[in-house]
């Protein structure tokens, strides 16, 4: 097996969750200048909204086509996502537009873990295994094993950042959410609906970690009511990394990040003899957060929402 080529496809497929979540802060952030630390449970909430609607799959359905099947928890986790985001930009952060940086930022840490508290009190404490859909064969790749559940991640990763890429420099609620992030003042005087933009930010984030929730729940064949929180972080700093207002960078940072995770993972856990293998890979994520913040605070694509007027 080629062992290099094996760590760079691990590093994609797990940048490529990272970026998904990433867009979410980023667009954000871009928007309202704000840092949504609830994105995180997000995405636990896909994953849980996937499970419960493969559960009722099965019990009326058996036998679709896993495929299909998870086509279909993706497509209801989506609107239940989408759904949760909305509230929580209508009750936690619309009223708190206005307020000192410190306020949204505390609400957004509340509504994170009154997120975890309640996804506990429905589907419990324990961790609950997520049906493996596709086959269990994995594809060798130049010496290389990928599953199938990994090539699909990959694709509709790649799908979903092409799409919203497109979304942003060819559409009139693009150019409106780019308008908005320059200048919410000035971008009101020429038009645009502020509320109109914020809403379908939230929506286009909560969709897009809806896809990754399943997808990572799919890929490590696990759920539970705290999976969101420790990718959600990693998924700001892959945002910090590229450049925090910047869908790019959100994209390049998830994809270097996850490279980073799995070679340093790799590499690094045999020059230490195993010390800091696959068991400390987390340290990674946030020793690069260190750096960026300490040597190039603005990223590795800058940010083009710096200056407002």
């Amino acid at each position: 097996m080629d062992i290099f080529l094996q760590q760079i496809i691990n590093g994609l497929v797990l940048g490529s969750m990272y970026a998904l979540i990433a867009l979410g802060y980023t667009m954000v952030y871009g928007v309202l200048n704000l840092i949504n630390f609830a994105h995180g449970e997000i995405l636990m909430i896909g994953a849980m909204a996937g499970l419960t609607i493969l559960r009722v799959i099965e019990s009326v359905a058996p036998q679709l086509p896993g495929g299909v099947q998870l086509a279909l928890a993706i497509a209801g986790a989506v609107p239940v996502c989408v759904a949760v985001s909305l509230v929580i930009e209508r009750v936690a952060y619309r009223p708190l537009r206005n307020a000192p940086r410190l306020a949204p930022l505390i609400t957004a840490i509340g509504v994170s873990i009154l997120l975890q508290t309640i996804a506990m009190m429905i589907w419990g404490r324990s961790p609950i295994p997520f049906p493996q859909l596709l086959s269990a064969e994995p594809v060798n790749i130049a010496g290389a094993l990928i599953s199938h559940t990994q090539i699909l991640l990959l694709a509709l990763a790649v799908v979903a950042m092409a799409g919203l890429a497109l979304m942003i420099e060819r559409t009139r609620l693009g150019r409106a959410m780019r308008a908005t992030a320059e200048s919410p003042r000035v971008a009101g005087l020429m038009g645009v609906d502020a509320n109109k933009v914020i809403i379908a930010t939230f929506a286009i984030g909560a969709a897009l970690a809806a896809i990754a929730g399943v997808m990572w729940a799919a890929n490590y064949s696990t759920t539970q009511f705290a999976m969101g929180f420790v990718p959600g972080l990693k998924a700001f700093s892959a945002a910090v990394l590229g450049g925090i207002g910047n869908i790019y960078g959100a994209m390049l940072g998830g994809i270097l990040l996850g490279l980073i995770e799995s070679l340093g993972a790799g590499y690094i856990g045999d020059l230490t003899g195993g010390f800091l293998g696959s068991n400390y890979q987390d340290i990674f994520a946030f020793v690069v957060l260190v750096g960026v913040l300490t040597l190039r605070p603005a990223g590795i694509m800058g940010e083009r929402v710096a200056d407002r007027a």
